[in-house]
């Protein structure tokens, strides 16, 4: 393995995992890191305990307002009571009463709905901020890995469980925040309550000490039933999400090949089954729910029956009995507080399970502190015994041993590579698809790293610099170009400070961009549709051609870059590179005959290895693969921007593809 790679071994970031033997799926089956089963309550708390180390004081504060407000709850049952012995009963006892005891029946409730706001509104605004606060926290964290792990990684991830686990993993993880201070409220509540409760009537009082168990018992066995389903269901949303992208991504090839029906179907069969999932959830909901409703309200009525018994008995004051019975309709509440946590628990264990499964993924490349000096000559590039594979299939776990314990079935693309490239100079690759091409310039960019030899930047091995030196001093251009929807400015610059106008300008000018440019409404302030559809795939070459020179970069590399531009313009491309006064070291992956022959130099490979370098006259006479690779470009007309069929060849895997089980984005891995 070279010098700053590492294995990695992480389990799918997302997806419906397989059933286990008693036919629960496996993303229900938490399994904690060291191996052991945990329940998912306790789980679920070690989850929440992160949040509230991370955010104490926002946590501390929401929890005095539900305290607040589950105290002065509890308060308005004595008020109720006081009123009812000292205002209304006297009231209908004498048949008239005083202005003096109205108000003060009055200002009492009045500030007891105050209370009761402003604990409400602590409660709520310190929980909502501290849930959104973890999950943008939890966002940046998802996204600054993704950026820290190699291509590889992204390789062997689809990208709708991706997006899965930066959105509704992350929201499902925090979910439980919003209704925790309430759940944490509530038990103070129930606290105090009984007391008040005992104080004034322990008969009474059994009774709400016979129900509670009770409800607690439900909310235990509903939690068992539901935490399996609900974590299911959670897996099926990034299936579902991944489909979607897919199809999405690849709406021209669905419909030009007219696969619509084909997408739909498999799109419904996975909608389908989160749908089901979701029911099963919900039919459960259906028959908890009523029943929690409707245990404290049968609790209301033996406590007014019981009530009604011990007031005929002289045992109670009416005051204690409407007292007793309103704690009673305050705490049904509450208690299906603790329903809401627990039932957001399975979704938040298994979220947090799938955030941390990124998080916690290994392979992200190591970087050194060496920097490359400014200058306005190109870089000396060079390569040595360069050696790259890829797997010939990903399995979930991308493991480097099969079931049967044999090893994992790899193909080599580059073996053996050398290369060296003084600075300034223009070279052209040519080769028969899957030799290697492609894979060499992601390589020499440092986008993966290879499994043997080096890459070398003026005389330094790409592994010793520091993160930010290739992008600084190199640029790639790739085969698929991007457009993002935004000005055609932000387009080239991508935000980088320091770029004025002029730089633009000149960019788009070397590229050839600049009269298409200078037509559209706004210039460079025109914002560009969704992936550059409103751009030919010339333009979108040529602007993403201007965006890596704009930075004047001391390396250029174009993998078949401007393969749909005319050639004359190429020509002018090509031209305006070398007659820069800082000439960059060009490296272009090329098929037309026009394009090889405005190089330096030719490097032809096969097998991923060099089989032949020279000027193309040279490689004319010396190569005969050469030859009859460019003279198969001749008789197929050179006038053709797309490529046409080469020799036959090892395919060389798309160092881009299609994540694993996708159908629908099929693209030319030259």
């Amino acid at each position: 393995m070279a010098q700053g790679t590492t294995t990695t071994r992480t389990a799918p970031a997302g997806g419906a995992a397989p059933p286990g033997e008693d036919g629960t799926p496996t993303a229900a089956r938490t399994r904690s890191s060291d191996g052991t089963h945990r329940g998912v309550f306790s789980r679920g708390m070690r989850v929440i305990g992160h949040a509230v180390r991370a955010e104490p004081w926002i946590f501390g504060l929401a929890v005095f307002g539900a305290m607040l407000h589950s105290a002065v709850n509890v308060g308005s049952a004595s008020v109720l009571g006081h009123i009812t012995d000292h205002t209304i009963l006297p009231a209908f006892a004498e048949g008239s009463t005083t202005a003096a005891a109205l108000l003060a029946a009055a200002a009492l409730l009045m500030a007891v709905g105050l209370g009761k706001a402003i604990g409400l509104a602590i409660r709520r605004l310190l929980a909502g901020l501290m849930q959104f606060r973890m999950q943008a926290r939890y966002r940046r964290s998802v996204a600054r890995k993704y950026l820290e792990l190699p291509l590889s990684w992204h390789h062997r991830h689809p990208t709708g469980q991706l997006l899965s686990n930066a959105n509704a993993d992350v929201e499902a993880t925090w979910q439980p925040l919003a209704p925790l201070p309430m759940v944490v409220g509530s038990i103070f509540m129930l606290a105090i309550s009984a007391v008040a409760m005992l104080v004034t009537d322990p008969v009474l009082a059994l009774v709400a000490f016979v129900v509670f168990p009770v409800l607690a018992a439900a909310n235990v066995a509903f939690q068992r039933r539901v935490s399996p389903l609900a974590s299911h269901a959670q897996a099926l949303r990034a299936e579902v999400s991944g489909v979607a992208h897919e199809s999405f991504d690849g709406a021209l090839v669905v419909k030009t090949l007219g696969r619509e029906d084909t997408e739909t179907e498999r799109f419904t069969d996975a909608t389908h089954r989160l749908r089901d999932a979701l029911i099963r959830v919900g039919r459960l909901r259906a028959m908890f729910d009523p029943f929690m409703e409707a245990l404290p309200n049968l609790g209301v009525l033996a406590v007014l029956l019981i009530g009604m018994w011990r007031l005929s008995t002289g045992a109670i004051e009416p005051g204690d009995l409407v007292q007793i019975a309103f704690l009673f309709t305050l705490l049904a509440l509450p208690i299906r507080s603790f329903g809401w946590l627990l039932g957001d628990l399975p979704r938040s264990v298994v979220g947090w399970d799938r955030v941390q499964s990124v998080l916690r993924s290994e392979g992200a490349m190591e970087y050194g502190d060496r920097t490359l000096d400014d200058g306005p000559a190109g870089i000396a590039l060079s390569v040595r015994d360069l050696t790259f594979t890829y797997a010939d299939s990903y399995d979930s776990d991308h493991r480097d041993l099969m079931d049967d314990g044999t090893p994992e079935a790899r193909t080599t693309v580059l073996d053996g590579f050398d290369l060296d490239i003084a600075p300034g100079r223009t070279v052209a690759v040519v080769g028969p698809t899957g030799s290697g091409k492609s894979t060499l310039t992601t390589v020499l960019m440092r986008l993966v790293d290879p499994d043997d030899g080096t890459v070398s930047y003026d005389g330094t091995d790409v592994r010793d610099l520091a993160r930010d030196q290739i992008p600084t001093h190199a640029a790639l251009v790739p085969q698929g170009t991007f457009v993002f929807e935004d000005t055609v400015r932000d387009n080239i610059t991508l935000g980088a400070a320091g770029i004025d106008d002029e730089q633009v300008w000149a960019a788009l000018r070397l590229a050839r961009a600049d009269g298409f440019i200078a037509e559209l409404d706004g210039g460079l302030d025109a914002r560009l549709g969704e992936k550059g559809t409103t751009l030919s795939g010339g333009q979108r070459q040529r602007l993403a051609l201007a965006r890596a020179v704009v930075r004047r970069p001391r390396l250029l590399i174009m993998d078949d870059a401007t393969s749909a531009v005319d050639p004359q313009v190429e020509a002018q491309i090509l031209a305006g590179l070398r007659e820069r006064d800082d000439a960059a070291t060009v490296l272009v992956v090329a098929y037309r005959r026009a394009t090889i022959e405005l190089a330096d130099e030719v490097v032809y490979m096969e097998g991923g290895r060099v089989r032949g370098r020279g000027t193309h006259s040279e490689l004319l006479q010396t190569s005969p693969g050469y030859a009859r690779l460019v003279t198969a470009y001749e008789r197929a007309g050179e006038s053709e921007n797309e490529p046409v069929p080469e020799e036959p060849g090892p395919a060389e895997p798309n160092p881009n593809p299609a994540p694993r089980g996708g159908r629908a984005r099929e693209e030319d891995d030259r």
